[in-house]
């Protein structure tokens, strides 16, 4: 398994008062799957995303990432392994950055050498200029933009991406373009992808299999021929799949 998560918790505190955020789940990711996480703002899906990806720290259980298991302190190996992609372009790129080093950003954290010529690689895979090395995120469309955050998540050649709600900040003609451009890389690659998601058509569209997410624990799992054929075991299951689809 490519990914192992078991009876995970996330309790956020505040004085007397806590947020019991994700409560005892525990999911296997094949090697080369897609999983999607879908439910409602507030249901734990990205805190479980940002555990996975090492920027979460107040948790308890167990991950193993590509066979070996991961703490709350990770080597730059174990933080290799799973980048993530965020919701909004705009916001996960320095304004005041030109995309050439945004890019080398994560390079030059993990030491690679000869950086400049894998900047051009990473634009020119995901079907950007390299003449966008030298531009400012506000010079780019939102599309563009989403791009560059991609090229950065798989700069460092990671087997897991972590997506949280890739194109929900996107333009409708746009968000097709980004999970096409999502699924070619994941076939070329042979990645892993968790695929966070309001949104039942996009997780429909990309993954192999789905976990209904409702207050912090898992409620239902479809596989991709019961999405297509409508069909879901639990009532939220079933209220947001006939939302989705209306």
């Amino acid at each position: 398994m490519m990914i192992e998560v078991r009876d995970l918790n996330v309790v956020f505190a505040s004085g007397k008062q806590e947020n019991h955020v994700v409560k005892k789940v525990s999911f296997d990711v094949a090697s080369g799957e897609t999983l999607g996480i879908v439910g409602e703002s507030g249901c734990g899906k990205s805190t479980l995303l940002r555990c996975l990806a090492g920027m979460e720290n107040g948790w308890s259980g167990r991950i193993a990432l590509a066979g070996k298991d991961v703490g709350k302190a990770r080597s730059r190996d174990e933080l290799k392994c799973a980048q993530m992609v965020f919701q909004d372009p705009y916001g996960s790129l320095h304004p005041r950055h030109r995309i050439g080093t945004a890019l080398a950003e994560p390079l030059k954290a993990m030491g690679h050498s000869d950086i400049w010529p894998k900047v051009e690689k990473a634009l020119r895979q995901v079907g950007l200029p390299v003449a966008f090395a030298s531009r400012f995120p506000h010079e780019l469309s939102g599309g563009q933009r989403q791009r560059v955050a991609i090229a950065r998540a798989l700069i460092l050649q990671p087997p897991i991406l972590l997506l949280d709600e890739p194109t929900s900040a996107l333009d409708v003609s746009i968000q097709a373009e980004i999970l096409n451009l999502l699924a070619d890389q994941r076939d070329e690659r042979g990645l892993t992808y968790v695929l966070v998601s309001h949104d039942l058509a996009v997780i429909a569209h990309m993954c192999d299999r789905v976990l209904i997410m409702k207050n912090g624990q898992f409620v239902d799992e479809l596989t991709k021929s019961d999405m297509q054929n409508g069909v879901t075991h639990d009532a939220y299951a079933r209220e947001l799949f006939e939302a989705s689809f209306v």
